[in-house]
C-alpha cells in the first residue's frame, strides 16, 4: 500500500477513497501545503490536529506546531519532518 501511495504522489494523481488524513499528507507531498492545511482541519479531530502540528513544524512555526502537538495528545518528534511524514502516512494507511 505504501508503495502505491508514494507512486501516486510521484505521478501527481491522488487515489480515490483516501481518508482526510491521507488526502492532507498527499497534498503536502505534492507541494500544496495550503490544501494540506485546509484538509487536516476539516473534521476537527485529534488525528487532524496531529497532521496540523506536522504541517506547522514543516513550515518552521515551532510555537504553532507545539500547540497542535499538545492538542493532538502527542509530542513533537525528534526526527526529521521527512521521517515524520512517512510515519504518519504509514499510520493512516494501516490504522
Amino acid at each position: 500500500m505504501l508503495e502505491s501511495f508514494l507512486l501516486s504522489v510521484e505521478q501527481q494523481h491522488m487515489p480515490d477513497g483516501l481518508s482526510l488524513e491521507l488526502q492532507s499528507l498527499w497534498a503536502d507531498a505534492a507541494g500544496d501545503w495550503h490544501r494540506a492545511h485546509d484538509l487536516c482541519q476539516q473534521e476537527g479531530t485529534a488525528t487532524g490536529d496531529r497532521i496540523h502540528a506536522y504541517l506547522h513544524r514543516k513550515e518552521g512555526d515551532a510555537g504553532n506546531a507545539a500547540y497542535w502537538y499538545h492538542r493532538s495528545g502527542e509530542s513533537m518528534p525528534s526526527g526529521s519532518v521527512e521521517d515524520e511524514w512517512m510515519e504518519l502516512v504509514q499510520r493512516f494507511l494501516n490504522p
